[in-house]
């Protein structure tokens, strides 16, 4: 059974750096968002099945060089779930009004998971709003997603029928959240099973998520409105691909950080083609959910690149 909820507004202010938790109306859709510290504006985005409070571990640290805002997409968290909008175009547009609207012009951007992609396309479609960009374990959706396959290869993404022994990473969820109605009727109040797989599959070390985390996403994700809107980021990604033809190569300097054999391989090999100033990273004893499983690195790393 979940524990009882911490609000937005008092997790974060259990952070060092002055976070206050907000809300916003941008782009037709209300966004909510935790901002602190003082420096130049360096954006977060978070990822599936996760919120803002995913970067709970590194925003204290990067407080202390920058005016820290980490945002819960659309659909995510304390955000509004629209029915439309969940292409990373138009969520690219919901966080350049909202850097706007509290009184910037160009930001700093890091995004993992979902996030990562917004990052990405806010990135090529408003590059004059960029300074620099990190993507943590993620690449923009391209014609490559439609080769995952939906069988999970013997001895590369499974070993003797098992997933969780297979060296590489059966993304099922890829298709699961395709089905419209269904996941929201198996997941509705049964959340934290799905974060607890989720965790302790793409993860080195379990422990690094613990339970008051856990029980912070299960809360996100507790009601059928919530896990539409989460699937719909992934409902969006033919969407995603077409978008993706137009872009030309980012021209901000790029960083990948990649968790794992997969990550770090997936980003060495992707990336380079996409911008004209890229640099990859591997994260040494980190699976998918780098900044919980390896802060320390994530905070030398940001704070380097967006030094």
């Amino acid at each position: 059974m979940m524990s009882e909820a911490l609000s937005d507004a008092e997790l974060a202010r259990s952070l060092h750096g002055g976070f206050v938790s907000r809300h916003a109306e941008v782009n037709g859709t209300r966004l909510h968002y935790v901002t602190g510290g003082q420096g130049g504006p360096l954006v977060l985005l978070g990822g599936w099945p996760q919120t803002w409070w995913e970067f709970h571990k590194i925003m204290p640290s990067l407080a202390e060089r920058h005016r820290v805002i980490a945002v819960d997409l659309r659909g995510m968290g304390g955000s509004d779930k629209p029915a439309h909008g969940y292409d990373k175009k138009t969520m690219a547009a919901d966080i350049l009004e909202l850097v706007r609207l509290l009184g910037y012009d160009r930001v700093d951007i890091a995004g993992h998971d979902i996030g990562g992609m917004v990052a990405y396309a806010f990135a090529a479609n408003h590059p004059a709003h960029v300074r620099r960009v990190a993507l943590l374990d993620i690449a923009h959706p391209d014609e490559r997603f439609y080769a995952y396959s939906l069988l999970p290869r013997p001895g590369r993404q499974q070993v003797d029928g098992d997933i969780h022994a297979g060296p590489g990473r059966f993304l099922w969820w890829f298709a699961f959240n395709q089905v419209p109605g269904l996941p929201e009727r198996l997941l509705a109040d049964r959340s934290r099973d799905l974060i607890d797989w989720m965790c302790d599959y793409l993860v080195e070390d379990p422990s690094s998520i613990g339970d008051r985390d856990r029980d912070i996403y299960a809360h996100a994700y507790s009601t059928p409105d919530a896990v539409r809107a989460g699937n719909a980021w992934y409902r969006a990604f033919g969407q995603d691909i077409a978008d993706e033809k137009t872009y030309g190569k980012v021209t901000a300097p790029l960083l990948g950080l990649g968790g794992g054999e997969g990550g770090h391989l997936l980003l060495q090999t992707v990336l380079p083609d996409k911008g004209t100033d890229v640099e990859v990273v591997p994260v040494p004893g980190s699976g998918h959910y780098i900044p919980e499983e390896q802060p320390e690195l994530v905070i030398e790393h940001l704070t380097r690149f967006f030094a």
